[in-house]
């Protein structure tokens, strides 16, 4: 019966209305100390059968039900090659002709090995959005977290989707340098944002839903984390350096405290003036209270 899904499923908040396709299950890396989401013994890392898509495909034609947009599911399904993903993409386009839109998450080495043509090629088949999990552009936290990236390695995954006419949509995780680390975090990850030009960009809270001993233990005892105060000022810093065209900017994640909205630069003076009010003026912008947070 479909949807087959191994559970826990996760998906980007604005994937809510959008028919999951698990293509594969787990993460490729699942290294990062920060992420818990495919810790299950159940969420090891494998490829779904072509047939057993193509079945599931074919069981949500039959539902005669308009499908607009699809997200392919897990960790990153970017991590399979391009033929098959093209091969996944011409069973959409042959089962679902209606679908306007399919998105997946994208680790940036997964893009390593794929050319502009090929990602390109996609692109004309429906690939139209990604999700990349760039988490910070400087290098020193990038190792300490075990993201398995650098600035250079997320540059050019970030470029070589602009290239192929795939938009990004990218997160940084605020807090993740800690307070050591958190004025070069925000200003190298900016420096990222602004070198990559992206369509998206959404910052979300570093959060610990089972402690944060295993993130210390990764990161070094050096990690102290940002409280409120501490991550609207790394907000600020982060903010005041970017310099984008045109960024749809969100930071509205339920992991968020303070809620932030607008196009950049456009609407960067009137963010920051949020920014620099929940800081000088404590109470006089709402902030989510802990039991409204989550992830």
């Amino acid at each position: 019966m479909f949807p087959n899904y191994i559970e826990p499923l996760f998906r980007p908040p604005s994937e809510a209305n959008s028919l999951i396709l698990q293509v594969t299950n787990g993460c490729s890396w699942n290294k990062c100390t920060f992420c818990e989401m495919y810790t299950a013994p159940q969420k090891k890392f494998h490829l779904k059968a072509p047939e057993q898509i193509e079945e599931e495909l074919i069981a949500v034609a039959n539902k005669k039900q308009s499908i607009r947009r699809i997200f392919l599911a897990d960790g990153d399904a970017m991590a399979l090659s391009y033929r098959r993903l093209a091969d996944i993409m011409f069973a959409i386009n042959k089962y679902l002709p209606d679908v306007q839109r399919v998105s997946s998450y994208c680790l940036p080495r997964n893009l390593k090995n794929k050319t502009v043509d090929e990602l390109s090629d996609l692109y004309s088949m429906g690939l139209s959005l990604v999700y990349i999990g760039c988490e910070t552009g400087d290098d020193e936290i990038l190792k300490k977290i075990n993201k398995g990236e650098t600035y250079q390695s997320s540059l050019s995954a970030l470029q070589k989707t602009r290239q192929a006419g795939i938009k990004r949509s990218v997160m940084i995780l605020n807090g993740l340098g800690g307070i050591k680390y958190s004025e070069q975090h925000a200003t190298n990850s900016a420096r990222l944002m602004n070198d990559a030009q992206p369509e998206y960009l959404s910052t979300l809270v570093l959060s610990f839903p089972t402690g944060m001993q295993h993130y210390k233990n990764n990161f070094g005892d050096d990690f102290k984390p940002l409280k409120q105060l501490e991550l609207a000022q790394e907000m600020e810093y982060f903010l005041s350096a970017l310099q984008l065209k045109k960024t749809i900017f969100r930071s509205d994640h339920a992991s968020n405290y303070l809620l932030l909205r607008g196009t950049l630069n456009q609407d960067k003076d009137k963010l920051l003036q949020i920014v620099r009010s929940s800081i000088s003026q404590p109470g006089s912008v709402p902030l989510r209270q802990e039991w409204q947070r989550g992830l």
